[in-house]
């Protein structure tokens, strides 16, 4: 007989057929009542046992953790809580779980335990209920692209450039550390390393994203990055995916179109697809706030923020507007940020892009032409010298959410932009050939995936969304 999934017993909840569920007891009450869950949705099934028809050896084996096999009949049940249960005539121990030292007891667990036990953690309510909304989102970055004429492009994880300029990189290499081979000046002889030449795990894919565009004309790539920044803060990893579209013949307003239908499209089907999940983590996060002071509470509960988004257009708002505004505001005025804004030219803070968000405009943000020197080397020079054509695309609680340009499509401008940053356009002369043969106007962004299921979950450190982070100091799984 073919096992069934919880999840599809619930919706179809035909009474009277008999069916074989297979899964991990969550609890098992009065020798008789067990909570069965598969992962396959949030809720748990109710098996009711009649100790009469099993051994006693077999049921003192039923606990927390131990994964079971149940044979029997779907009938209405009797209890609060659920429409149906299963009327167990058949169990099989498939695995045993001694509770005394499995860890993930039914009981609270903070998040910090449970980032130290991320092998066990994706049984527990939480953790699998986020791993699910992982799942529906990455599903609706590719339907996304696919049903808009993107081809999905996989560029190389290990390359010789930086793209950010940054200079953050994690290395690859195969020369020995205790015997690094060195030329005649003590530099390190990379002639002997397996590339023949430096190389590191890439921060983005966009410089390669951009050779597929301008053959192509529209493609996305949707893959993991590094950066070596050492930052222990709940927004950051070592390790995380990126989607990255890259188009050619877009301008930056096509560029901000393109975002916000991602963004809305990407929610919407979170929203419509995770209901039970997003309920749960939304009563979750309304007992959370309820423990905080109410001045750090959340502006809004987590479905509700989700409609705040697909529900309201995305202002453009340039950065010199933004400025503008951040200067005359109470917050500003009366010393509330934590970092002042004094003067045009200074790179926005959390802080700033959310009032910005929840309190002046009262929806999602997309700045755009923003200073030229807290901006990177191949974004497109505004005809006044100073701006360029980036946009940065903000939503509430957490502020930037995806940054993109319009890329500078002129050689000479951005062979001089990145010889003004202390980047050898030799070393780039690939991504120059693209402005050299058939250059056009083009545009891209960049969206954290971990810090849109960030948001999409209401989690508050960005650990809790990937299932095995990757942070300084943190490399365990």
């Amino acid at each position: 007989m073919p096992k069934n999934t919880i999840s599809d017993t619930l919706k179809n909840q035909k009474i009277g057929e008999v069916i074989v569920l297979k899964g991990w007891v969550r609890t098992f009450r009065s020798n008789r009542f067990i909570a069965l869950n598969d992962g396959s949705c949030q809720s748990s099934i109710q098996c009711v046992v009649d100790f009469n028809d099993f051994s006693d050896d077999l049921l003192k084996r039923i606990t927390t953790g131990s994964s079971i096999s149940v044979g029997g009949e779907i009938v209405p049940s009797l209890g609060s809580g659920q429409s149906v249960e299963v009327k167990v005539k058949e169990l099989q121990m498939l695995g045993d779980c001694p509770p005394e030292t499995y860890p993930i007891q039914p009981k609270r667990h903070s998040l910090e335990f449970l980032r130290e036990k991320a092998n066990l953690r994706m049984r527990t309510s939480t953790f699998s209920a986020v791993m699910r909304i992982r799942h529906v989102a990455a599903f609706a970055v590719h339907d996304f692209f696919n049903k808009n004429g993107f081809f999905y492009l996989n560029t190389p994880i290990i390359t010789t450039s930086d793209a950010e300029g940054a200079g953050e990189l994690f290395r690859v290499t195969t020369l020995p550390f205790d015997e690094t081979p060195r030329n005649e000046d003590g530099s390190i002889n990379y002639e002997l390393d397996f590339f023949a030449k430096p190389t590191n795990l890439t921060v983005s894919g966009q410089l390669e994203g951009e050779l597929g565009a301008l053959a192509l004309g529209k493609i996305y790539t949707f893959g993991p990055t590094f950066r070596a920044e050492n930052s222990n803060t709940t927004r950051h990893l070592s390790e995380f995916w990126m989607i990255e579209p890259e188009m050619a013949f877009y301008d930056l307003s096509d560029n901000m179109d393109l975002a916000e239908d991602l963004c809305k499209f990407i929610i919407k089907n979170v929203l419509e697809k995770s209901k039970d999940d997003l309920n749960f983590l939304n009563t979750r996060l309304l007992n959370e706030e309820k423990n905080k002071p109410k001045e750090k509470r959340s502006e809004f509960e987590l479905i509700e923020k989700l409609h705040f988004v697909i529900d309201n257009s995305f202002v453009r708002c340039s950065y010199t507007e933004a400025i503008d505004i951040l200067l005359k505001s109470k917050p500003n005025k009366k010393g509330k940020f934590e970092f002042p804004i004094t003067e045009w030219g200074v790179d926005l803070q959390s802080e700033h892009e959310r009032y910005l968000v929840e309190k002046h405009f009262k929806s999602p943000v997309i700045l755009f032409d923003y200073p030229a020197n807290i901006k990177a080397f191949y974004m497109r020079l505004n005809e006044d010298g100073k701006t360029v054509r980036a946009m940065d695309v903000l939503f509430p609680g957490i502020g930037e959410i995806a940054g993109g340009s319009q890329r500078e499509e002129r050689h000479d401008v951005l062979v001089e932009k990145m010889k003004n940053v202390g980047i050898d356009p030799e070393h780039l002369d690939w991504y120059l050939d693209t402005r050299k043969f058939g250059t056009c106007v083009h545009s891209g962004f960049g969206l954290g995936f971990e810090r849109l299921v960030q948001f999409v979950t209401g989690m508050s450190n960005i650990r809790d969304v990937i299932p095995f982070p990757r942070t300084p100091g943190n490399a365990e799984f």
